[in-house]
């Protein structure tokens, strides 16, 4: 694989960064791994490594991580395997591809397979720091009173949401639903992790996958209704995930 180049002594992350991100380095080149290791840990990051793609998933399975910096060239399970699972399992995760990998159908499956990102080998570790921070950025500094995603605009405080400035009409559960789902976009949200937060594991007669989806058909009837792109998008086998229509 491709040595990292320009490691991290010319650059320094901003001190004052408001956020100490857990971060999951999944590299099997080892001085790659370690040069990450030092740059990130240098900073205040708390990192860990996985010299592969069943180590990395094993460590993401024992402890809560906030971002995952992911190789593709893996021995035994790749990158977009790994990834794969990742979304699979609904972990509301940052992931970064860092790969040799640098064909744009190589690009564009990373981005379609779950990835916040791809930077190709080998890299400015200041590019590189610089992308983790406006990934984190996207979610964690988003004002806690409103959230939006094209032209949808939800209001937390007023519990009253609006498309394209006209207000529609949402029972509680609805609301749940929806502000889970933009509050992990653009990434998608399985219906294990719809059943987690917004019914919170409740014991239900109906199976709740059942459940889930009369809401969401009814979610998409209203959140659709007068507008030609649909906002609420199906993934088979993975779950739901918001789109960003123009306003």
């Amino acid at each position: 694989m491709a040595a990292v180049r320009s490691p991290w002594l010319p650059f320094r992350v901003q001190r004052g960064w408001p956020i100490t991100l857990k971060i999951l380095i999944v590299e099997d080149e080892p001085k790659v791994a370690d040069a990450l290791d030092r740059g990130l840990s240098a900073e205040g990051y708390a990192v860990s490594i996985a010299g592969s793609g069943e180590d990395g998933l094993r460590l993401l399975d024992e402890q809560p991580f906030d971002f995952v910096v992911l190789d593709l060239g893996l021995p035994g399970q790749d990158g977009i395997e790994v990834l794969r699972t990742i979304r699979r399992g609904g972990l509301d995760i940052h992931v970064l591809i860092l790969s040799a990998r640098d064909h744009p159908d190589a690009r564009v499956l990373g981005l379609n397979a779950g990835a916040d990102d791809y930077l190709v080998k080998p890299f400015e570790f200041a590019e590189l720091a610089a992308r983790i921070r406006a990934i984190a950025r996207r979610k964690d500094t988003q004002p806690l009173a409103r959230l939006a995603v094209g032209d949808l605009e939800m209001d937390l405080v007023a519990r009253t949401v609006a498309r394209s400035g006209v207000k529609i009409e949402l029972t509680n559960r609805e609301f749940q639903i929806l502000e889970c789902l933009i509050r992990n976009w653009p990434q998608p949200v399985s219906r294990r992790v719809l059943a987690r937060d917004v019914w919170k594991g409740m014991e239900r007669a109906t199976p709740i996958d059942n459940v889930i989806d009369v809401h969401i058909a009814r979610l998409r009837r209203k959140l659709d209704e007068g507008h030609d792109t649909p906002l609420i998008r199906t993934i088979r086998g993975v779950g739901f995930s918001v789109e960003a229509p123009s306003s």
